[in-house]
Parts: structure tokens; C-alpha cells; sequence
């Protein structure tokens, strides 16, 4: 043994404990994740399944669940409870009124039922159990987004939460100025193609009863909605009432909506905190609903007909997705006061939902610096007693408009590390204007690279598997399986062919006699590249490239950085042929509920300060500070 002459021969270094090992049970030379070792069981053990350590100073789990939120006509069994090791959070400790039928999957999980969409779950989470995802889904930590009416379709049921693997959502929808039904279609089809779990349709223009009912009868994932965007369609939002909700949410709840985001937790009382903001109010729902509540001085309807609701989400099986309407648009509004007071009735609008019967996801900012994240993730799961977090990003820094979907998968990844069970995606278009079908191709493997990150370094057993397994491809020099393996076989063949159409024992990277992993695989004392399963004995002549390869390479760098400024330099002529026929032609930046002459009007009038201070109860500012 050679032994280096300045290091001593008794010197040893101690790993941190070892939590859940991602591997499953593949040769691997470094020890498992060194997250919290996983408690995958019944009752409070879960609350800290799949999850990071605590940096010092961070809020506790909650010690509730689910259980602790029962609804009032259900009997506890005292003796039951007490004679059994979980105590009430027991099936047989609770009794329901007579005549009860189970609706939800939450109900259902409570009388100790494993529903079919419990079993498919499973078979997606081999890590899992049917018993472990019901009890999961018992204790409020877990939820199985399936509306009873999309199931008659094509719904694959999937699972939310922390001990299953981390999921991606992608957005889409048409707006008043892009996009249609076949567009928004073909959209869903591409985020499914490249790994969304679920897909929420935000349309505000164009037909959105046919594009809803379009998504729903094509989806196998859960679709979501935001179903106040439909509720303010052909009438002012000042006209909204109580049973235009209610109406509403019937009608996308029997078209097959699996989730709905409701935007309760936006208060009259949270308004002042939101004064100073650099950008105020960034969530279309939030500030629709905090312009209705300045109107009328009147509380946010959708949290006092909270109960109401529940029952039409209850009826369906809808899930909740409580919108965090104040949620921060820019780095210096982050984990502000407004934002938390929201989070804080987020939690209790979590409570009332239980006791309903109705199971409960939470939203999650948004902008927030990366040495936030961690605090925001582990807030929520206190105040909302580990109900799943569903998160946009969150974005780690605000200049990089066009590259948004990099600099908030970075959060991402922080996010599904520290707890957050679901990640919203961000395209390159964010900020910027409506994803095109390449926008939600980058967005969901930016997101899925985020999710596979943190679900390796959280330790869910098997998810390293295909990275060990590529790993020894790569060590081979086996190409054609480098690429099987990898998440874009078609991206990865190409960029490799398009300087090397032969699968050498190198790449042009580095060429033949500087390449790092040939010589290794050489060294005879080295396993390697000498993995039986993977090894090749010469170099072999790759097969042409598909039509998809050579589409990838044709596509890539087109647009120079000249013609990308050429293009973003739209002259004052140009957009004034817009508006060429006058009276004929409706601008197309206006929405379709706004008349030509009063669009016209609103253009050429500058922008006022609008004094909100007396609907506030706040004393007047001078209008020049």
C-alpha cells in the first residue's frame, strides 16, 4: 500500500448521520442522503418524512394533524382511542352520524377505507404502501387530487405530499392577446410528454368553458383552475355575489376540475401591510379579490362562505389549493408581514376545510432569496400542520427575465428539499408573456431536474437508481445506453452526433488522449467501465439521427443575438398598424369585454395615483411623497 509521506496513517473523518439511502441496493461507493432518517408510519412519526434537518432556529413541526380536525358529528370512542398505540388518530376510534357516505378521499381514509386511487398511487410510489399512502392521506399530510368526474375519463390518479417523491405542476392557458383551445391542448400533451404531474388551465380569454372541458377530457394528470378568472367573465367584479361563486365552482366541478385555487386567506385586515410593497399585489386572484374587498368594504367573500364551498368541494372531491394571494412578486417583499398574516390564515383555512371532510393543499411564494427558503418551507408546515406546500419557485433573484426558469429552479430545489411537496413551474416566458410549446418543454425538465434533486437528496428509496445506472454507462463508454438512460435521449444523441456521428471510446469534448474516463476504464486496478451489463469491446457506427434529432440541431442557436434585438424592437410604425382601421379593428392587447372607444380612452389616459387610504382606515398621504 503506498501511503503518502504527509499524512498520517491513523487520521479518520466522521460522516454526518445517515438518513434514507436513494440508491436501491445498487453498489455505490458514498453513503446515503443525510437527511433526516425516514419515518414513513401512522400518526406524528410522518411529519418529518423525507425532511431536512433543522437549521437552528427554525419553527417546530406542528404537533397536530388532520386528526385533531374532525368533524363535529363524528363520535370519538375514548376506550378505543386509549387502548390503541395511535390513540384518535385511529380509524376505529371515530364514528361517523348514521347514513354517512364517505365522498373524499380523506373521508374515506378516515373510516380506514384504501380506495382504488390509494392502490395506483402506490404502484407509482413503490416506496410506498396502500396503508401508508391512507394513512397519509388521513392525517391531512398527503392528497390524491381526483375529481369523481374526471375519473370517468382519463385520469391516472397521483399522489401530493412529502412522503411521496416531489411532483411538478406546469401552467398553461389562453389569455385575451395569445393561445387557443388546439393550442392549449397540444400544450397539455407536451408538459405530460415531458414529466408535468399535474397542469393548472389559467385562461382569462377566448372560449374557457370549451378550453377547460378541452384539458379535462384529454388529461391524464390532475387539472387545476383559478376559478374566479371565470367568475368576473362578462360582468364587473364589482357585481361579483355570493351565488356566482357558488355557481362557478358547480359548474368546473362538474366538468371534472380536480383542484381549485381559492384565494380565502386574503383578509380586508392584510390590505395595509401590502401599503409599501415595491410591486404590491402579484397574484391575479389576490388582487382581484383585494379590489372587490376596497369596493365594498366588505370581507373577502370566499372566506366568509368558506363552509359553503367546502360542501361543492366536498361533493366532487375537489381538492383545495388555498391560493397565497399576497404571495411576493420581487426579493424585497419577501417573507414580509402581509405574506406571513396570509400563511397564518392559510392555516386556519386549513382547519375549517378539514373538518369538512375536504383535503387541503397549500400555496407557497414566489420571489424569495435563497437563505429565506428554508424558513418559508418549515413556517408552513407548522401553521398549517403539514398539509402538502405547493410552491412557484420560488425565484432566487429578479434581473434575469428570460432565464426565469433557471433562476427559480434553483429555489425550486431548495424548496423540495426543506418540504414543499409540489413545484409550480417558471418558463423562460415568465414575466414576459404567455409559454409556447418549447417555453413548457424547458419549464418542466428545469422542474424536473429541481424534484429529482431534492428527491435524491431527501433519500426516497430507488431514485438514484437511473443516476447509478447511467454512471456506469457513462464509466463503459457506452453511448447508446448513455443516452437510453437519460431524460431527452433524442437532445443528448444529437448534441453528441453533431461532432462525432461514431460511439468512440472518447468524446470531442476532450478527444482520445485526454480523455479522463477512457484512461480510467483502462486502469486495470479501477472497476471503472468494467460493468458486465454495459461494457462494449469497440467503437460502433451510430445510427442516423431521427427526424426530432435533426430538428433539435437545426433549431439550435437560430436566433442570433442580432435578431433577437431585432425582433424585440417593435417601432412606433408598426404597432400603429395595428390600429389601421380604426373603428374596424379592436386593439389586440385589449380584452374582449372592453369596448373599442373605452380601450382608445384608457391608452391615451396617464396612469393616476388612485388614493385607496379611507376604504383602508388609513390617514391621507400626500399625494407628492
Amino acid at each position: 500500500m503506498i501511503q503518502s509521506p504527509n499524512r498520517s496513517s491513523d487520521r479518520s473523518y466522521e460522516l454526518p448521520p445517515v438518513g434514507g439511502n436513494p440508491a436501491g441496493g445498487t453498489r455505490a461507493t458514498t453513503p446515503g442522503s443525510f437527511a433526516n432518517p425516514p419515518r414513513i408510519a401512522p400518526g406524528r412519526a410522518g411529519a418529518l418524512t423525507f425532511s431536512s434537518p433543522d437549521t437552528p432556529g427554525m419553527p417546530e413541526p406542528s404537533n397536530k394533524t388532520a386528526w385533531d380536525f374532525m368533524p363535529p358529528d363524528w363520535t370519538l370512542d375514548e376506550k378505543v382511542a386509549a387502548e390503541h398505540p395511535l390513540g384518535h388518530e385511529h380509524a376505529g376510534a371515530w364514528t361517523p352520524p348514521p347514513g354517512f357516505e364517505a365522498r373524499t378521499q380523506l373521508e374515506h381514509a378516515r373510516l380506514g377505507t384504501i380506495t382504488p386511487q390509494m392502490r395506483r398511487v402506490a404502484q407509482r410510489e413503490p416506496h410506498l404502501t396502500p396503508e401508508q399512502v391512507r394513512d397519509e392521506v388521513a392525517a391531512g399530510r398527503m392528497v390524491i387530487p381526483a375529481n369523481i368526474e374526471h375519473l370517468k375519463f382519463k385520469l391516472d390518479p397521483m399522489a401530493i405530499g412529502r412522503a411521496a417523491k416531489t411532483k411538478v405542476n406546469a401552467n398553461m392557458g389562453a389569455s385575451p392577446v395569445s393561445s387557443g383551445t388546439d393550442e392549449e391542448v397540444e400544450k397539455l400533451k407536451w408538459a405530460e410528454k415531458w414529466g408535468a404531474d399535474t397542469v393548472m388551465d389559467l385562461s382569462t380569454g377566448g372560449d374557457l368553458d370549451a378550453c377547460r372541458h378541452a384539458i379535462i377530457q384529454n388529461s391524464t394528470v390532475p387539472i387545476g383552475t383559478v376559478p374566479i378568472y371565470s367568475m368576473i367573465i362578462g360582468r364587473k367584479l364589482e357585481d361579483l355575489e355570493p351565488e356566482h361563486i357558488f355557481q362557478s365552482l358547480r359548474h368546473q366541478a362538474r366538468q371534472g376540475v380536480d383542484y381549485f385555487t381559492i384565494h380565502a386567506g386574503v383578509l380586508h385586515e392584510h390590505l395595509p401591510l401590502i401599503r409599501d410593497r415595491l410591486i404590491g399585489v402579484v397574484s391575479r386572484g389576490g388582487s382581484l379579490l383585494a379590489k372587490w374587498m376596497l369596493h365594498h368594504r366588505k370581507q373577502n367573500p370566499m372566506y366568509d362562505h368558506w363552509e359553503a364551498i367546502c360542501d361543492i368541494m366536498r361533493e366532487f372531491d375537489i381538492t383545495f389549493s388555498i391560493g397565497d394571494g399576497l404571495r411576493p412578486g420581487g426579493l424585497a417583499d419577501a417573507t414580509d408581514a402581509a405574506q406571513l398574516a396570509e400563511l397564518t390564515t392559510l392555516g386556519e383555512l386549513t382547519e375549517r376545510a378539514w373538518r369538512k371532510g375536504v383535503q387541503v393543499m397549500i400555496e407557497g411564494p414566489g420571489h424569495v432569496s435563497f437563505d429565506q427558503i428554508e424558513y418559508n418551507m418549515k413556517l408552513q408546515r407548522r401553521l398549517c400542520h403539514g398539509a402538502p406546500f405547493y410552491v412557484l419557485g420560488p425565484l432566487v433573484t429578479d434581473i434575469f427575465p428570460g432565464y426565469d426558469h433557471i433562476t427559480s429552479c434553483i429555489g425550486a430545489t431548495a424548496a423540495g428539499y426543506h418540504g414543499a411537496a409540489m413545484l409550480c413551474y417558471v418558463t423562460p416566458k415568465e414575466h414576459l408573456g404567455l409559454p409556447k410549446k418549447d417555453d413548457v418543454k424547458q419549464g418542466c425538465v428545469a422542474y424536473r431536474i429541481a424534484a429529482h434533486a431534492a428527491d435524491v437528496a431527501l433519500g426516497i428509496p430507488g431514485t438514484r437508481d437511473r443516476d447509478d445506472e447511467l454512471t456506469k454507462a457513462r464509466a463503459a463508454l457506452n453511448w447508446e445506453k448513455h443516452f437510453e438512460l437519460s431524460f431527452d435521449p433524442d437532445l443528448a444523441r444529437a448534441f453528441h452526433d453533431e461532432d462525432l456521428d461514431v460511439d468512440t471510446d472518447f468524446c470531442a469534448m476532450c478527444g482520445h488522449d485526454w480523455c479522463s474516463v477512457r484512461i480510467s476504464k483502462e486502469i486495470q486496478e479501477f472497476a471503472s467501465g468494467k460493468d458486465a451489463q454495459y461494457r462494449r469491446d469497440k467503437p460502433v457506427v451510430s445510427a442516423a439521427l431521427t427526424p426530432e434529432q435533426q430538428e433539435i440541431l437545426k433549431a439550435r442557436g437560430v436566433l442570433s443575438p442580432e435578431e433577437i434585438h431585432r425582433l424585440a424592437a417593435k417601432t412606433r410604425k408598426a404597432v400603429a398598424g395595428d390600429k389601421a382601421d380604426e373603428g374596424e379593428k379592436k386593439l389586440s392587447c385589449h380584452s374582449d369585454y372592453v369596448d373599442d372607444q373605452t380601450a382608445r380612452q384608457l391608452q391615451e389616459k396617464k396612469l393616476v395615483q388612485v388614493d385607496v387610504s379611507p376604504a383602508m382606515n388609513l390617514p391621507k398621504r400626500d399625494p407628492l411623497v
